[in-house]
């Protein structure tokens, strides 16, 4: 009995002295309250699979409250850019608050994920909106003939090498593959209408894969609000009821070498090439 109640009468001391000492040098920054996540998505959006971690982490972190998408992006692939618009819906169906916050360009699927927060800053002068889908098939036939090589293929159907950069395209391989990109761009189109709330016979006009600044987009409907990436944390945190300045977590911040690298990988990455599906601007 004698070493129990020793024992407790130490961890008492203890807790006590935590206790004082917090007091006395101050609690640290944000100890008990709701944050605010980062995540970011720049680049060519190819690999969904870091920003769909990041936010089923923050899903179901219960001191998160409210989370701020920073979009530095001209769109990727179709399926890739959707696994993250579904990702944010889901969020938001957990009851988090999700802001996009648009920097110099967030077009194409970069515009598609931003469609799916409940509010979207940009910039005035953000490139966004190129609605639409693109596929490019190269061809180099010509070029094989100067070489005077020959390819010859087997197939187990009329159209099992459609859009084969050995042989010019057949105007009912265009009309198929054109089917295909009618029906991406009609997901596209649904998604914008949902989510800005317009009916998709007023977005037609505007989504031909023209480009807008954040200042045209306001006035069209397509963003909420300009302004920069802490306006959208400020706007992240009132919308969860924490209040301007809120404490985040993620989005750690970039030593000076880590930056440069950054830019030199921004720079130098790579366009998609190759037969595939995309709502990219800039291709």
């Amino acid at each position: 009995m004698t070493r129990r109640r020793d024992r407790i009468i130490a961890l008492l001391l203890l807790l006590a002295v935590v206790g004082t000492t917090l007091v006395l040098w101050g609690l640290p920054e944000g100890f008990g309250k709701k944050k605010v996540a980062l995540v970011e998505v720049r680049g060519t959006i190819s690999d969904p699979g870091a920003v769909v971690r990041q936010l089923r982490k923050y899903t179901e972190d219960r001191s998160v409250a409210a989370i701020v998408l920073r979009i530095e992006s001209p769109g990727g692939s179709v399926a890739a850019s959707q696994e993250i618009y579904r990702a944010i819906l889901r969020a938001r169906e957990r009851g988090k608050k999700v802001v996009a916050s648009m920097g110099n360009v967030a077009a194409s699927g970069g515009y598609y994920i931003a469609v799916a927060a409940d509010t979207i800053v940009a910039n005035p002068g953000t490139i966004t909106g190129s609605i639409g889908v693109i596929a490019e098939f190269p061809n180099v036939e010509k070029l094989l003939e100067k070489l005077g090589l020959k390819v010859e293929v087997l197939k187990t159907g009329q159209y099992k090498d459609i859009g084969s950069p050995l042989r010019k395209m057949e105007e009912e391989e265009k009309k198929l593959v054109q089917e295909v990109l009618e029906d991406a761009y009609g997901q596209f189109l649904k998604a914008v209408s949902e989510g800005r709330r317009i009916p998709e016979d007023s977005l037609k006009p505007y989504a031909d894969g023209r480009i807008f600044t954040g200042r045209q987009a306001l006035s069209l409907g397509l963003v909420d609000v300009l302004g920069g990436y802490q306006d959208a944390v400020d706007l992240a945190g009132r919308m969860a009821g924490i209040g301007p300045n809120p404490p985040t977590v993620g989005g750690r911040k970039k030593g000076l070498l880590e930056r440069f690298l950054g830019i030199l990988e921004g720079r130098m990455e790579p366009i998609p090439m190759g037969v595939g599906l995309y709502y990219l601007f800039g291709m």
